[in-house]
């Protein structure tokens, strides 16, 4: 299971990679880790070898290391992380065709923590 997990998190490391790209080159959006938008200034092919490089980097220790909890756990953090990127992405992707309607419940979703805070504030 650790291995799937693990060739998981390279492959949706790989989508992302793939993804911001074509965002990038439809001028949807932009990078937004300001370390790799400064990779990608050097060209797409330099921004596909560092993001893979850690991206494998990260998935062969976090499989390697599998036998110790706080890497088992870890493993499953960066693959929630990922699953909320895939859903940006696909928020980006329904901006990109225009459609409105998932980048509105996003930005309403992504505003319900400062509401909540504001009723206690």
């Amino acid at each position: 299971m650790t291995l799937f997990k693990s060739l998981l998190l390279f492959g949706l490391n790989w989508l992302d990679a793939q993804l911001t790209l074509l965002w990038i080159h439809l001028n949807v959006a932009t990078e937004g880790n300001a370390l790799m938008a400064r990779v990608l200034a050097h060209g797409d092919m330099s921004f596909l070898i560092v993001k893979l490089a850690v991206g494998a980097f990260a998935a062969l220790i976090l499989y390697r290391c599998s036998h110790l909890p706080l890497a088992r756990r870890g493993l499953s953090a960066a693959l929630l992380v990922y699953l909320g990127l895939m859903i940006v992405h696909a928020a980006t992707g329904c901006l990109a065709l225009g459609w409105q309607g998932p980048v509105n419940v996003i930005a309403y979703v992504g505003s319900l923590p400062g509401a909540v805070v504001s009723l206690f504030g």
